[in-house]
């Protein structure tokens, strides 16, 4: 199988845009990414595709709007940000996808959420529909009250609970690596990319896993955790570069590199 397969087979599909993907280098919010992203995403919807979109950037978006808060590292002010960024978040995306005569639902969850029956079915429900109604939920960490979410990250892990969650057919991870290397190629110039992955043990006995980038607070850990809990449930999980233009549709086209985690039988 291959991702370009992938993404054909699957009907309802996941896609999880990383801090990195959504910041520009100058650690500022970028439109031009998520109207590009939102009009290819708009354009597979009309082939009958479903998206649920977990967005990072809270943060981005927070300090794009109060830049004197750019080097505040007190948690308190962390929270902050994320409670100012988000409302500029979701109006970006509702923007850039009412171009495209799609509405955008916010959906803010916590671990707890998923650990508790009674919520998770309300999450599940509410998922469905949105869906069902041709509005595409944009879900992120309640990170103004989830501490351990800026501390550590967990938007991989968080893309792969709501995909099993809304039962997708594929889960897509942009970030800013190409993939899985064998090494870190940004110190490894040898390093090569491992384009399918079949066994996640095997795995991770092969490669060396690399740092956290500057703008976001996963790593390539989080990412393989991520496979694991997706895999298991016989979904496949695919990691790509989103910097690369129109990354979800070369995906998609077959034009983009990534990695392809094979679901388990």
């Amino acid at each position: 199988m291959t991702i370009a397969g992938t993404i054909a087979a699957a009907r309802k599909i996941v896609v999880k845009i990383g801090s990195a993907t959504l910041a520009k280098p100058d650690g500022t919010i970028n439109i031009a990414f998520m109207r590009d992203f939102a009009a290819q995403c708009a354009a597979m919807s009309r082939a009958g595709k479903q998206f649920a979109l977990v967005s990072s950037g809270a943060q981005v978006a927070g300090i794009s709007k109060i830049d004197r808060w750019t080097r505040k590292t007190d948690m308190n002010y962390r929270q902050a940000l994320c409670a100012i960024g988000q409302v500029e978040l979701m109006n970006e995306w509702s923007g850039a996808f009412r171009e495209h005569g799609l509405h955008i639902g916010q959906l803010l969850f916590t671990k707890e959420d998923f650990d508790d029956s009674r919520r998770s079915l309300n999450m599940r429900n509410t998922l469905f529909t949105l869906v069902d109604e041709g509005v595409i939920p944009v879900i992120n960490e309640n990170d103004s009250v989830a501490c351990d979410e800026i501390r550590i990250g967990d938007n991989d892990n968080l893309s792969a609970l709501t995909t099993i969650l809304w039962n997708a057919d594929a889960l897509i991870l942009f970030s800013d690596i190409d993939g899985i290397y064998t090494d870190n190629p940004k110190t490894n110039p040898a390093a090569k990319l491992i384009e399918t992955v079949d066994s996640i043990a095997a795995l991770r006995e092969r490669i060396t896993m690399g740092g956290v980038n500057g703008f976001g607070t996963g790593g390539i850990a989080t990412k393989i955790e991520a496979a694991e809990k997706v895999c298991a449930y016989g979904i496949p999980l695919i990691l790509a570069n989103g910097s690369h233009d129109k990354a979800l549709a070369s995906l998609a086209s077959g034009t983009l590199r990534g990695t392809l985690f094979l679901a388990e039988n």
